[in-house]
């Protein structure tokens, strides 16, 4: 038994440094550290939705579809899956708390009407008071469905800018999808006996696009395994710091990093051409102000169709648990990340489940609309979101990324996958979100 076992060792080991060896010439550092750098490029300016920077990055993963030789998705004329949106600009916003007028810096609304409140009975009031949980506070009003007042202690000033720029600026929604006004306001309140809010709202209809290719399957063409990313950012921001006058939020690891995984392994898998399954590479829009472009994707594909979901987000510095690693969200909801790491046994590489529970990250990215139905959609990610000080700020530039973690990290997915690809595997689907 123990002879059988080297052997069968020996071969397992030369086995995955065949694939190695394979994968290693046909994802090279050098087409890795051209994408990402054009993606995160200033000319790009920062890649915000409905922006001329995010065209131009459709434009040119487009042409990188096109070198590669994927085919458009059933439907679509091009690359592109277009659809609209509605953008909701607050023109004005006036606001007072117990008789007292709140400065216009110290309060915005997120609202898809024109609104006013006079102390109305049907307006939550929820006090962020320097002992809550802000993220936790925010997500649960922003869930409830109702109309809000969210009066936020000056302690999370910086978190109540971040937001104001993002949604202050306006919110984006699905056309006829009413979303309940929510009023933030930063400011120390012990309670709101009375308050009044008036509110006036310009709606646009505006075009949006995910970038979308498929490699048909040979043997298995009606079940689809997915790579994807998200490939808009935060666009022109103020700058974070006294000082700086950089005001381009590049985005070079959020998501540029993604997108460059799924371009490299667009480019890897029709090199190869033998996936049995279906192959679709998409790069999502909108992630950053509401995830709409996976969720318009997610309505378009037969969810009883889809296999798996390899979402990949911010892989453009070393994981917690260093080198040659990354971490899987939701990674005890199916047997994915099993999988995945069967398929590199012999290699240095090794995944792991979410060191960030408290952070809801399964939900907070693209994998969440086909998750929720119960496809085994996962993120794959290295970033150290709790202590990322570069995240949602002008310093995410290429210059601040590990080129070698990315190529690595790419490489591990491409070697992780082929057997989900190749039809051998097929992970337990996700309990559904209502379930």
């Amino acid at each position: 038994m123990k002879k059988i076992s080297i052997v069968t060792a020996a071969l397992l080991s030369i086995s995955a440094y065949g694939f190695a060896q394979d994968v290693n010439k046909l994802i090279s550092k050098d087409d890795v550290t051209r994408i990402i750098k054009t993606l995160s490029a200033d000319d790009m300016q920062g890649r915000a939705t409905f922006t001329p920077g995010i065209e131009k990055a459709a434009t040119f993963i487009e042409s990188e579809y096109k070198k590669a030789g994927l085919k458009p998705m059933a439907g679509n004329i091009g690359y592109r899956q277009n659809f609209t949106m509605v953008r909701s600009t607050p023109v004005s916003l006036t606001a007072s708390i117990n008789g007292k007028v709140i400065a216009a810096d110290s309060a915005f609304a997120s609202s898809t009407d024109s609104f006013k409140w006079a102390s109305d009975k049907d307006v939550q009031v929820v006090t962020v008071g320097p002992d809550k949980n802000f993220r936790t506070e925010y997500r649960a009003a922003s869930q409830s469905g109702k109309k809000t007042l969210l009066l936020i202690d000056p302690k999370f000033k910086e978190l109540f800018g971040r937001i104001k720029t993002y949604l202050g600026a306006g919110s984006t929604n699905f056309k006829g999808k009413v979303k309940q006004p929510m009023v933030f306001v930063l400011g120390k309140f012990d309670n709101a006996t009375s308050f009044d809010v008036n509110c006036d709202i310009k709606n646009e209809e505006l075009p949006l696009f995910n970038v979308a290719g498929i490699i048909p399957g040979k043997t298995k063409p009606d079940e689809y395994v997915i790579f994807s990313g998200h490939y808009d950012h935060l666009g022109i921001i103020k700058p974070d710091k006294p000082g700086v006058t950089d005001s381009i939020a590049n985005g070079a690891d959020d998501d540029a990093s993604g997108t460059t995984a799924v371009l490299s392994l667009a480019k890897y898998y029709k090199k190869l051409n033998n996936n049995a399954r279906t192959l679709i590479f998409v790069a999502f829009t909108a992630e950053e102000i509401g995830e709409y472009g996976s969720q318009y994707f997610a309505k378009q594909v037969d969810a009883d169709k889809v296999v798996a979901m390899f979402n990949i987000e911010m892989i453009g510095k070393a994981s917690k648990f260093g080198t040659n690693s990354a971490f899987i969200t939701g990674f005890e909801r199916s047997d994915f990340g099993k999988i995945l790491q069967k398929n590199l046994e012999g290699t240095a590489f090794k995944f792991y489940p979410d060191p960030y529970p408290d952070q809801d990250l399964f939900y907070r990215s693209d994998n969440a609309s086909l998750a929720e139905v119960g496809v085994p959609a996962h993120t794959i990610s290295t970033d150290q979101i709790d202590i990322d000080k570069l995240y949602h700020t002008v310093g995410d530039e290429f210059g601040t990324l590990d080129v070698n973690n990315i190529t690595s990290t790419i490489r591990a997915i491409a070697l992780s996958s082929r057997t989900i690809v190749s039809g051998k595997d097929t992970p337990t689907r996700v309990p559904k979100k209502t379930e």
